[in-house]
């Protein structure tokens, strides 16, 4: 099993930044992706931003130039920076972690992210 669990987020005025975090730990096997996703109010859950263990990232085109992914393997950790928020980035954002081994997505509770005008 592993256990995600996500801290930093909060309310914050457009324009603002934000770095949200999230520990994983448990039986976590060292091929792995971690990323971010969000679900706003009436809308899907949709990816934000992904990174492999080699570094590799993917992000929606909606955060590309804003929002920043990175990750500490050591520490199994992954992190989003995200800059120049606007009220449309609210939403609640969940980490993720996908295991290559066991082909299973963990969630992290969720973290509320709100952008004021």
């Amino acid at each position: 099993q592993v256990q995600l669990v996500e801290s930093g987020g909060g309310l914050i005025q457009a324009g603002g930044s934000l770095r949200v975090s999230c520990a994983a730990s448990g039986s976590i096997f060292s091929i792995n992706d971690m990323g971010w996703y969000r679900q706003a109010p009436g809308k899907q859950r949709e990816l934000v931003a992904t990174m492999t263990v080699g570094g590799s990232t993917k992000y929606a085109d909606s955060v590309k130039g804003r929002f920043s992914i990175s990750r500490d393997n050591a520490k199994n950790t992954v992190y989003l920076q995200m800059n120049s928020l606007k009220p449309e980035d609210t939403a609640v954002y969940y980490c993720n972690l996908k295991d290559w081994n066991t082909r299973i997505d963990y969630w992290g509770q969720g973290t509320q992210v709100t952008v004021s005008s």
